[in-house]
């Protein structure tokens, strides 16, 4: 299932808090940048949120309060589209937890479930025993601890009945080193237990099977037994069932986690907590010290952590000590002024974004993505090359950043790439460019990665790539600059397109329920949405013998479009880099008016008068297609959404208007400056049907006023103004959504395999 693109339909969705709080602040990590509106809009209207295990959620905790109370507001204000919920779940909950200036109001309301007394029963509850033992590594030397922690493995398992042992610590790199000691030393061990590893630096194609193999009950145990070695990863979401838990001493609701993984089907098991007792937070991180003595604290007082016994221990405590054993104090708090500021996804001229990372999660575990790929030397890879979800490493942002770079370039023998989002390519990395939730390609040769431990920047060894699958067509056209101007489907023209899209459009709006202006919006707003395909940039790209000859094509399969002539007018020969049809559509509804009605409100009507302009420009009288889209725009807000709409229906001409670097190269020979998008001022669609029976639109000049600064003496208020007005009266979240519901409906119309009337007969040019 499409989830992205079937709006009508249920989905769930399950992933980790990087993927869908990203996502929800409209910067989704490892996703096309012209998808993240659509996902902005379906992840914060219609949708229902459950959110796992939240002590493990450091800032994301509070950021998805934050963003549920955001909503929560425009629902009460009637900016929510759709409703939405949130549900926080956890074996540790506090409420306070939720608490900020924002959340207030609501957090008194929400409904706090629990298990009753009297329903606590069965195995994890009766006849369960964890008794459990603090055992001191105080003095020993930070990088000793790997191996120090294997002997008291070896030894715990010695004792024990060496069944399944679960060794839980607290860093990436402390699991590897315990790892590599415990095979150091059961080399060649006669029946040595079955040893694995387990943290989130691997691949999706590797950890696919872990449930299967080793991490789950059903899982087929070994005769001389398992030891699993892991972090905090086990601690949600995994049900294994030890009967010898060792782990290392972190906060209080991690470990409660960390001991419901032991004696999980009942009875008995052991459980020691490894404690270096690290006095300087640099040790103890990603934990701090103060978090740490709490739980010390509370080990001291307890010779059992079974369930009933735990909260027995817990009731009976003061509120000071149930602060200290469950803190939390987020060192980023999200803001609504923050929340309007990301829905604005323009790039930097670096092709670089706003840093949300801040709100996902603290400290070094802000993540890269990672995939090796073969790329021959002395070449680049190409644009095609989309790794898939199976095919992705997670890597700290730092620790990506040295075991690639040197300073600002790449390290020698090191070949790695980022794309770039406005070339639409890959380009080669640079310091610069290892942010959050960006995705990386690395040569193969490269190493950095070996299938049983993970990401390994020591590792030398070559890289098997793991095949992914073909990206689908709205995946390139959300991937590739220029790929939304391909189609495996046949030829279709504006007017027929326009007219599908307007249908699916509506049909999408009704089955969601949305208001009637909406629906006339998205309607009006799919009529229009490709009229800059007339643009003879756009039109003198498709090439192929048997094109129809007539200038209002929008639709044409994958071989009519040349490459060497991509956006290229076939009568003059001049090239729009960068060229965007669907900013040409948006100049032609502005265009439209002036022609039309100058003095409409969305333009010049309250303004005249500011701008020293004494009678409006002489007005044409309006075609039928015209007509229906004056009569339907009677408010300078309807007006915005709609124009807005049909800018935004490819991701990729949204908040703002400015020159991409291919502008910057135009050489201006005529005077009229240089393109936006590659639109110039005074560019002229010529006429162009919009029905199959109506006369055509007369030619539109299109002017580049909106993208100016202030009022303008032809077009009125700034586009930046525009959106601005329309984040404040629609809401981001519903705004979004109304994108998601435009976008869905174009895919599906450009998919369907109608009979285009307007190219019955034509002859073949």
């Amino acid at each position: 299932m499409e989830w992205h693109l079937d709006l009508d339909g249920d989905a769930v969705l399950v992933g980790t808090q990087d993927m869908l709080l990203s996502r929800a602040l409209n910067r989704g990590y490892a996703a096309p940048r012209a998808r993240w509106p659509v996902e902005l809009g379906l992840l914060t209207q219609d949708a229902l949120w459950v959110l796992d295990e939240v002590q493990l959620m450091d800032v994301g905790l509070a950021t998805s309060a934050q963003l549920e109370a955001f909503i929560a507001q425009a629902q009460v204000e009637n900016r929510a589209l759709r409703p939405f919920v949130a549900w926080w779940m956890s074996a540790t909950l506090q409420r306070r937890w939720l608490e900020s200036v924002d959340t207030m109001p609501r957090i008194a309301t929400l409904t706090q479930l629990a298990i009753a007394p009297a329903a606590r029963r069965g195995h994890l509850w009766d006849d369960v025993e964890k008794p459990v033992e603090r055992i001191s590594f105080e003095g020993r030397k930070y990088g000793d601890l790997g191996k120090a922690f294997a002997e008291q493995v070896l030894e715990a398992w010695s004792i024990s009945e060496r069944k399944l042992c679960l060794v839980v610590v607290n860093t990436v790199d402390r699991a590897r080193a315990v790892y590599d000691a415990l095979e150091k030393k059961l080399a060649g061990e006669p029946g040595r237990p079955d040893l694995r590893l387990v943290h989130s630096r691997f691949r999706a194609a590797e950890r696919a099977g872990w449930r299967k193999e080793f991490l789950g009950r059903s899982a087929a145990q070994p005769p001389a037994g398992r030891i699993v070695v892991a972090t905090q990863v086990v601690e949600a979401g995994v049900d294994l069932d030890a009967n010898l838990l060792l782990t290392e001493i972190a906060p209080w609701p991690s470990l409660v986690q960390r001991f419901g993984r032991a004696a999980r089907g009942g009875g008995r098991a052991l459980v020691g907590v490894l404690d270096p007792g690290f006095t300087e937070d640099k040790d103890s991180a990603p934990y701090t010290v103060d978090e740490l003595a709490g739980a010390r604290e509370a080990l001291d007082d307890l010779t059992d952590v079974s369930p009933l016994r735990l909260e027995v221990f817990e009731q009976a405590l003061p509120a000071d000590r149930i602060e200290r054993l469950y803190p939390y104090h987020p060192m980023h708090l999200l803001l609504r002024r923050e929340v309007d500021e990301l829905f604005d996804t323009t790039p930097d001229l670096t092709g670089a974004d706003l840093d949300i990372s801040r709100f996902i999660r603290t400290g070094d575990e802000r993540d890269v993505t990672v995939a090796w790929v073969e790329v021959p030397r002395g070449e680049q890879p190409s644009a095609e090359i989309q790794p898939g979800r199976e095919a992705l490493c997670a890597v700290p942002v730092h620790k990506a950043r040295t075991w690639l770079c040197d300073g600002v370039r790449l390290r020698p023998k090191k070949r790695a790439w980022v794309w770039d989002f406005i070339e639409g390519e890959w380009q080669e990395l640079r310091a610069s460019l290892v942010l959050p939730g960006r995705i990386l390609l690395v040569s193969a040769d490269t190493g950095g990665y070996d299938p049983t431990r993970g990401f390994d920047p020591d590792s030398v060894a070559e890289v098997e790539p793991v095949a992914s699958e073909s990206p689908s067509d709205q995946d390139r056209a959300d991937l590739a600059q220029d790929a939304d101007a391909a189609s495996e489907y046949d030829w279709k023209t504006i007017a027929s397109h326009g007219s599908e899209v307007a249908a699916e459009a509506v049909r999408i709006a009704e089955t969601l329920g949305l208001p009637a202006r909406h629906i006339s919006a998205l309607r009006i707003a799919g009529l229009w949405h490709d009229l800059g395909k007339a643009h003879p940039a756009f039109q003198g790209s498709i090439r192929s013998h048997d094109r129809a000859a007539r200038a209002d094509l929008a639709k044409a399969p994958t071989r009519a479009w040349p490459r060497a002539h991509l956006y290229q007018d076939a009568q003059t020969g001049e090239r729009r880099r960068g060229f965007r049809h669907e900013l040409a559509s948006a100049l032609g509804l502005f265009a439209v008016l002036s022609a039309c009605r100058p003095e409409h409100p969305a333009l010049l009507g309250p303004w005249a008068e500011i701008l020293g302009i004494a009678e409006p420009a002489s007005a044409r009288d309006p075609t039928a297609a015209e007509q229906e889209l004056l009569d339907l725009l009677t408010s300078p807000d309807l007006f915005d959404l709609v124009v807005y709409l049909v800018a935004s229906h490819h991701g990729k001409v949204r908040a703002r208007l400015h020159a991409a670097p291919a502008d910057q190269d135009y050489r201006d020979v005529d005077g009229r400056g240089q393109p936006i998008r590659g639109v110039r001022e005074g560019d002229v669609l010529p006429p162009t049907p919009l029905s199959a029976d109506g006369p055509p639109i007369p030619a539109l000049a299109l002017t580049l006023e909106p993208a100016a600064i202030g009022l303008s003496k032809k077009t009125g208020r700034s586009w930046t103004d525009r959106v601005s007005n329309l984040i404040r009266s629609e809401g981001p979240f519903a705004l979004a959504l109304l994108e998601a519901c435009l976008r869905a409906a174009d895919v599906h119309a450009s998919r369907l395999l109608t009979s285009d009337p307007l190219l019955a007969n034509e002859e073949i040019r």
